[in-house]
């Protein structure tokens, strides 16, 4: 099937090119649609309220995409969009914030949805991106260097839920759909800024400690070996990839969000690799391991 035109909750959208393939593996455009739409109960609420980037691959992700911020050009005027000023100059950021924006970006071959730590109202339609906007979560995003495998990484991520937790914060872990493990924390209303400090402190304090294990340095051979505590996620410029996003590689993995077992069991050598079928089949088994982050149970930072 090349071209269709549907219904999605009242809007109509025409989705074009299914049969393209756009993962080495043979994933069609249409799959990925269909990987969108079924994982769409879980995916959404994470996305409520939060701009989105997105990474596009029209080709496929055997050639290179491309970052895209603002909404796209010709989008359909139902789509919510936010203008925000800041760092990155004036920007327009859709809000994907049903099933229709959703299959929409899917059928831009929109890969990978990358959101913010921070959020917006139902009626907002202008933010100033700077130190003073809140952020209602903090991640520390664990990004191995070469040569460090996932055992490891899983180590690194108990390690900082323990720091989490003795700062009286609740955590949850994801996969980044890559290589590393990401570590979150739901947070009543803090300023970026002040969420920033602690996380750098944290990330300094913990490469004082754990020398051999990590680096807050970002240039590759300063991480060789070792484990980058990325906590620049945290600027409010920044985004990190959302639970259940494809991400871009051979096979259509994703960022799958874990329980801490199973991220004891990675530490002692059991794989964390999930496609977007496994992503499915485990939120039917398991629900939205990742709904800690939607609950009312908040944390401070001290």
């Amino acid at each position: 099937m090349a071209d269709l035109t549907t219904t999605v909750d009242g809007r109509t959208l025409k989705l074009t090119n299914l049969g393209k393939v756009l993962y080495p593996s043979g994933f069609t455009k249409g799959e990925v649609i269909d990987y969108y739409r079924a994982i769409a109960p879980v995916l959404l609420p994470h996305l409520d309220g939060r701009p989105v980037t997105r990474v596009r691959f029209p080709n496929g992700t055997s050639e290179k995409g491309f970052f895209e911020k603002n909404a796209p050009a010709g989008a359909p005027d139902w789509l919510r969009v936010l203008h925000t000023t800041g760092a990155d100059g004036e920007l327009d950021y859709p809000l994907i914030d049903g099933l229709p924006a959703l299959i929409y970006m899917a059928n831009l071959a929109a890969l990978e949805l990358h959101a913010h730590q921070w959020k917006v109202g139902a009626r907002t339609r202008n933010v100033t991106v700077d130190q003073n906007l809140p952020v209602d979560q903090l991640v520390i995003d664990l990004d191995p260097g070469e040569g460090v495998t996932m055992p490891l990484i899983a180590t690194a991520a108990l390690l900082i839920a323990g720091e989490l937790g003795a700062a009286g914060l609740t955590s949850v872990a994801k996969t980044s759909g890559g290589k590393g493990i990401q570590v979150y924390s739901p947070l009543t209303r803090t300023p970026a800024g002040r969420v920033l400090d602690w996380a750098r402190a944290l990330g300094e304090r913990l490469v004082a400690e754990h020398p051999a294990l990590f680096v807050t340095v970002i240039a590759k051979q300063a991480r060789a070996g070792k484990i980058l505590i990325d906590v620049n996620q945290n600027l409010p410029g920044r985004t990190t990839v959302a639970p259940y996003s494809l991400r871009a590689r051979d096979e259509p993995t994703a960022s799958t969000p874990l329980n801490w077992d199973e991220v004891e069991a990675a530490a002692e050598g059991a794989p964390l690799r999930f496609t977007g079928a496994d992503a499915l089949a485990r939120v039917d088994s398991h629900g939205d391991l990742f709904s800690l982050m939607l609950g009312r149970r908040r944390g401070t930072l001290g």
